[in-house]
């Protein structure tokens, strides 16, 4: 395997590329070049095998991956300069969204392959955005949020996954009185105060509650119809609750002392997604370790998986090469294509014929991605203006429920009285 430093050289190679022109074929090379926009730079190998294997079947078309790390701010550079790749894959966050409403990307809605995708992994990207009446990108692995648990802490102390509430914070409970600490967490950055509360909040925002806190605007607020204040007081008492069972201070532990903490069997969980079983696993290749998403709801039934979309791929809505794109992004979602560059990135893939990995944790979780029982992370539907991320940290620090969620709407309210709408214009 090639280093960190290696990667990051062949990274800025590429990127070089990107400056010369997109599209642009070598003197005398009648090959279709494709330009393959890819922001994910630990799947960059993958992909080069990827590329390999598909230009030795179409050598008619050669497939140029452009790394780049900042892959938000270039994308936009690029859109601007209507300099739009071929073909893209991005983070399927909120700025995304924002993209795929602006109309810039292809429509799939008439392409075979959309038929080949799970359908809750396509509604994760609708609900973030779309042109009207559009399909424009294909989910292609996802990630998994939830409760990681040491299966061989459980297994010997006789202790059931939990499926309700109350069945937690009883295992939480019984970890303590025998020694264990619950939950291994951090608080020194403040993004990994996030996870939990996608993962407990996702189940107060159903049935429109974004929608409707837009729809609200800037008279968002504690007697509004929907607001932070009113719908989200139990879910952010739920979310300390659980930090409540952490480690002996862990409000300045750092990621790293989490993961570590918990690789080593020195808490029985973690309040984490699955991208943290690779630090762990760095640390201890051999820990036997799965998830479960977070038993809110009264009724186990009614449980989800919180997911969200690692990878989705696009294409420019006016390419010149559309039938090479698409045939490159046929190849792409391929059942033995997805299936490799899933179990080497420790994804779910989006295929529905396509199987998962072994690995404990990811067979744990695909009962729900079968059943459709997912959805996506609520953070993303909150506007990057608004401080979230902070604010949820300084709650977790202070356990102020009601200042917490008063900044957030009052926030909201700002972000919307400068934020005009079509359908608020004269």
């Amino acid at each position: 395997m090639r280093s960190r430093t290696t990667r990051t050289a062949v990274a800025g190679a590429l990127l070089v590329g990107l400056t010369l022109g997109m599209g642009a074929c070598a003197a005398g090379d009648t090959r279709t070049k494709l330009d393959f926009f890819q922001f994910k730079g630990e799947a960059l190998e993958d992909f080069n095998e990827i590329i390999a294997a598909f230009e030795a079947e179409n050598p008619d078309i050669d497939v140029v991956q452009n790394q780049v790390a900042d892959s938000e701010t270039l994308i936009r550079t690029l859109l601007v300069k209507d300099r739009t790749p071929d073909v893209i894959t991005l983070n399927a966050n909120g700025n995304f969204g924002k993209l795929a409403e602006a109309g810039v990307f292809y429509d799939f809605s008439d392409e075979p392959v959309l038929d080949t995708i799970n359908p809750g992994v396509q509604e994760i990207l609708a609900d973030l955005g779309t042109a009207p009446g559009e399909v424009n990108s294909l989910g292609y692995v996802n990630n998994a949020n939830g409760i990681i648990y040491n299966r061989e802490i459980f297994e010997a102390e006789g202790l059931e996954v939990p499926e309700t509430w109350d069945e937690l914070i009883a295992l939480c409970e019984t970890l303590t009185e025998r020694g264990i600490t619950p939950f291994s967490t951090s608080l020194a950055e403040n993004w990994t105060a996030m996870p939990s509360w996608n993962g407990i909040g996702a189940y107060t925002s159903q049935d429109g509650f974004f929608d409707a806190m837009r729809e609200e605007g800037d008279t968002v607020g504690a007697d509004s119809p929907v607001s932070f204040e009113k719908d989200f007081p139990s879910a952010m008492e739920m979310q300390a609750q659980l930090f409540e069972y952490s480690q002996e201070g862990y409000r300045g532990a750092s990621y790293d002392d989490s993961t570590s903490l918990f690789a080593n069997g020195g808490a029985a969980m973690m309040l984490q997604g699955i991208w943290a079983l690779s630090p762990v696993k760095a640390v201890n290749p051999d820990i036997d370790a799965a998830i479960f998403p977070y038993p809110v709801p009264e009724n186990p039934a009614d449980r989800m998986l919180v997911s969200g979309v690692d990878v989705t791929v696009t294409m420019a809505r006016n390419t010149p090469h559309k039938e090479e794109a698409l045939r490159f992004i046929e190849y792409l979602f391929q059942t033995d294509v997805i299936e490799e560059f899933a179990a080497s990135q420790n994804m779910v893939p989006s295929v529905t014929d396509a199987e998962l990995s072994d690995d404990p944790a990811l067979q744990s979780i695909a009962p729900y991605f079968d059943a459709g029982q997912i959805t996506g992370f609520i953070d993303h539907q909150v506007p990057g203006a608004i401080p979230l991320v902070g604010t949820v940290q300084q709650f977790l620090y202070d356990g102020d429920t009601d200042r917490a969620l008063r900044t957030l709407d009052n926030e909201w309210r700002k972000v919307a009285a400068r934020t005009i709408t079509p359908d608020q214009e004269d």
